[in-house]
């Protein structure tokens, strides 16, 4: 069987139609998670599966599957997907992509006309983005029961609301129960800058880097800035620059895609002619492998205690999330590179510094993602971009890697 190609054109335009809705004024979109845009970009999904001949169920955090049958319904289905909802100043490509990737795969199969043994199936995963209500990945971590459905429900946004409320005010409070999965593939934007750098079209994902969250507590004391001696402060921020400037040099000499940032910081009083007697800030510490990780946390650990005593502050570290590192199916990866060899694209291995869905489908059935790159690798941003040609590279890629997956029946046509 020949590889077989997407419809790039209706790929692109699938994608345009989607990010009016929730469309801001510079070119991106907002559609945070189980507000009235989701519900319009889930009516939108929706509507244009059961077009396709789809069945649709939803379950109850609000997962949608939208399923094409199998010549064999005993078997588990194939499956693709990703997310809808965005950040509040998102773009056009990130979750949304992975979904109509898969809407794409049907379309293009019904219009060729071939079938599959096992059902293919796309879902569009609850609240991936944890930009209303928290934890992230809340809708595939209920399906891979990484959280309990009641917990979820319960969780509420900064305005008090509900998951659970705001599952019912959309209409998306489903009945449908948890199911076997075959196989899982997840198409997506790269988020980052190698694929561009290295001209390469398509990133045969490994796995996702391990990550380790804490939340840091410095306290030293409060100070006038004029006469209290150098030698005699007890400056926070200045124990919380150091921890900086170590996390930075951590990051740096350790192997396996090792990455740490400080992202958040706040200084009290923060005054200018006080001497600043607290800080608050984030520590994000990501690895390929655990071991490596784990030995990252205890060198910036013991970095943390040199800091606390020459500086003569208090310093308390808490984790506060720890996601163990991914590692995907070696026989999906390896389908990924080869539908992408049989298409003539370039392909190269690479690592998800970015956690996703397919990281907790990842424990429930065998798993494979596919990058594509994004321009100047931005995301989680407005000015978010990719090009269409790229896009349906990834799509092609993935067509043929869920046929592979799914085994073409033997009385459909050749492509």
């Amino acid at each position: 069987m020949q590889p077989v190609e997407v419809d790039s054109e209706r790929l692109w335009q699938s994608l345009m139609d989607l990010a009016r809705i929730g469309a801001t004024p510079k070119g991106g979109v907002k559609r945070i998670t189980l507000t009235d845009p989701d519900r319009q970009g889930r009516d939108l999904f929706v509507a244009w599966c059961k077009a396709a001949g789809m069945t649709v169920r939803v379950d109850a955090i609000g997962n949608i599957f939208a399923r094409r049958a199998g010549t064999n319904a005993a078997l588990p289905p194939v499956m693709t997907g990703s997310h809808l909802d965005t950040q509040p100043s998102g773009g056009k490509f990130d979750g949304a992509y992975g979904v109509l990737a898969g809407l794409e795969v049907v379309r293009r199969l019904n219009e060729l006309g071939i079938r599959t043994q096992a059902p293919i199936e796309v879902a569009a995963w609850t609240n991936e983005e944890g930009s209303r209500f928290v934890p992230t990945m809340m809708g595939s971590g209920v399906f891979a029961s990484v959280y309990p459905l009641a917990d979820m429900h319960n969780q509420q946004d900064i305005e008090g609301i509900r998951v659970g409320d705001a599952l019912r005010q959309i209409g998306y409070e489903g009945d449908a129960q948890p199911h076997a999965v075959g196989a899982y593939f997840e198409a997506h934007i790269e988020q980052g800058p190698i694929l561009e750098n290295t001209q390469t079209t398509i990133g045969a994902v490994l796995g996702a880097l391990g990550q380790r969250w804490f939340d840091v507590e410095i306290t030293g004391q409060d100070a006038h800035a004029g006469p209290t001696p150098m030698d005699l402060r007890k400056d926070a921020l200045l124990a919380a620059s150091r921890l900086v400037v170590e996390t930075n040099r951590v990051a740096r000499s350790y192997p396996d895609n090792a990455r740490a940032t400080v992202g958040h910081m706040r200084v009290f009083p923060n005054s200018r002619n006080v001497v600043p007697g607290a800080v608050s800030m984030t520590l994000d510490l990501r690895n390929a492998k655990d071991d490596t990780l784990r030995a990252m946390v205890d060198d910036l650990t013991a970095a943390a205690k040199l800091i606390q005593t020459e500086c003569a502050v208090a310093i308390a570290i808490k984790q506060v999330l720890y996601f163990e590192p991914s590692h995907f199916d070696a026989t999906l990866v390896d389908s990924v590179r080869t539908s992408a060899a049989a298409l003539g694209l370039s392909c190269r291995d690479i690592v998800s510094g970015a956690a996703h869905d397919a990281v907790y489908l990842n424990r429930v059935a065998p798993t494979a993602m596919i990058f594509v790159p994004c321009d100047g690798g931005l995301s989680h941003n407005e000015l978010e971009n990719a090009r269409p040609d790229q896009l349906a590279a990834g799509a092609s890629v993935l067509i043929n890697a869920m046929l592979a997956a799914a085994v073409v029946a033997d009385d459909a046509p050749a492509a």
